[in-house]
């Protein structure tokens, strides 16, 4: 079996996070990391499965996260690589519900939300969310800031804090097509009607409005779906968190989204000879959103389907701000999965070097791929703010480590302290 170079590199990169180094005994009481699954998710070969899971098991607390990092398993826990079930994404969001109220984890109308900061707030509210490349995308969160959740300050009088899931998965065993059925080409899906039950548009290629909970895509021509095993599979999730103190500063979570709201658009293929001759068939889309509290940029990522090739966040003059590219994997197995984009590029900015302002228009630009047609695409660039404020770092203590093989990221500073 072929193992590519670049997912040995992340083997080893994964191998040298668990050697012997000891870590101070302070930062190992201090972190904490639990790893849990979400409710089973039951497909059969081409089915579609896309549920919303309230009051899922997640840390509780005044805490500062750190890291959210899911991918897809069995029943034994063995990762399923792409090419079987197709992770289309994930996203994870708190919300309030009523103390005490156990019916509140499956009514929606008993809830609050309580979503980012923006700026597509009325689209998505999530604080993670990832696809297909979740299993070689860094979601840590550099020193000294976190995430903050479980404020009981913030909660509204008689509500407490819970978490939503929602997975997006897609069984292509078996299938006629697995990159069409991946990006819900409705020719492929067993529907004429949107899940409002409204008729989907004529001319309207593929997207969500065809791949929805409960949809089939075409299978191959005698293969029927009891010709593969129905399973269960489940989103294996490992969050890393501190105690909420003094010594952390908080950031704000943005979302910006290319199509400034519809969510997903359509590429179409390249119509010139030359410009495929060339390789040069690359599709554009580009929006300015505003930012509306600005601060230090301290991480940011973004997030593409198969035919991506990356996308870049930009400030009101034209500055780089943060670029995001697409992994392709190699392979065949999980993580290196041939065809699809298996990790985003992740940036973390030189402390205070990346700064925007309070109102300032952010430019997203998102790059795919047009030698062939993509239906459903998505092009969302997240990134993390914190106050122009700066704490020093504590005496004896280093910045964060940061590799870049393939995908960028950041050791904690109590490990990269003792390597």
């Amino acid at each position: 079996m072929k193992i590519s170079s670049s997912f040995l590199v992340h083997v080893l990169l994964i191998a040298l996070l668990s050697a012997t180094t000891t870590p101070p005994s302070e930062a190992l009481d201090a972190i904490k990391s639990k790893t849990f699954l979400s409710p089973a998710i039951s497909l059969s070969p081409g089915s579609v499965s896309d549920k919303w899971y309230l009051d899922i098991a997640f840390p509780r607390g005044h805490l500062a996260l750190k890291s959210f990092n899911g991918e897809v398993v069995d029943e034994h826990g063995v990762p399923v690589p792409l090419h079987e079930t197709y992770l289309h994404h994930w996203v994870v969001e708190p919300y309030y519900a009523p103390k005490g109220d156990a019916d509140a984890g499956h009514d929606l109308s008993k809830i609050i939300p309580s979503r980012n900061s923006g700026v597509c707030k009325d689209t998505m509210g999530q604080y993670y969310g990832l696809g297909s490349e979740t299993r070689r995308t860094s979601t840590w969160v550099p020193d000294p800031y976190g995430i903050e959740i479980g404020d009981p300050e913030a909660a509204p009088d008689g509500y407490e804090e819970r978490w939503l899931l929602n997975v997006h998965a897609i069984d292509t065993r078996g299938v006629a097509d697995k990159l069409a059925c991946t990006e819900c080409r409705c020719d492929l899906y067993n529907v004429t009607v949107d899940k409002e039950g409204r008729r989907i548009p004529e001319g309207y290629p593929g997207g969500f409005h065809c791949c929805y909970d409960g949809t089939q895509c075409k299978l191959k021509e005698g293969f029927v779906a009891g010709g593969g095993e129905a399973r269960k599979v489940f989103l294996r999730y490992t969050v890393m968190w501190l105690d909420w103190s003094d010594a952390l500063l908080p950031v704000r979570i943005y979302i910006f989204d290319v199509t400034d709201r519809a969510v997903e658009y359509q590429v179409e293929g390249c119509s010139s000879s030359e410009k495929r001759a060339k390789k040069d068939c690359v599709h554009v889309e580009a929006t300015k959103q505003i930012l509306p509290r600005g601060g230090v940029i301290v991480f940011g990522v973004a997030h593409q389907h198969s035919g991506g090739i990356g996308s870049s966040l930009h400030g009101e003059d034209g500055r780089l701000l943060c670029e995001s590219v697409a992994t392709y994997g190699e392979g065949k197995e999980a993580g290196d999965e041939a065809g699809y984009i298996v990790g985003m590029s992740t940036c973390y900015p030189k402390p205070g070097s990346v700064t925007v302002r309070d109102g300032e228009a952010l430019t997203v630009v998102s790059n795919y791929s047009s030698e062939r047609p993509h239906t459903g695409v998505m092009g969302l660039f997240y990134i993390l703010v914190a106050e122009h404020k700066q704490l020093p770092v504590a005496a004896g203590k280093q910045p964060g480590l940061c590799f870049s093989f393939p995908v960028p990221w950041c050791l904690p500073s109590w490990l990269s302290s003792n390597m």
